[in-house]
């Protein structure tokens, strides 16, 4: 069972490894689209700025 479980915790760390790349936009896997979303939601967040940026 450790030899099992030993395995699991190997490949959760290759995904918890993995980065965004720009492929990930045309990427059918689950991980693929949601790095994705989320570079584009934080890409959008940042340009955007924030409320006290707001000229008066």
């Amino acid at each position: 069972m450790n030899k099992k479980k030993r395995i699991v915790n190997k490949k959760d760390l290759l995904i918890a490894g993995r980065t965004f790349d720009p492929s990930d936009y045309d990427g059918t896997s689950q991980l693929e689209q949601g790095l994705a979303i989320t570079h584009e939601q934080v890409g959008d967040d940042y340009t955007e700025g924030t409320v006290d940026q707001l000229s008066k």
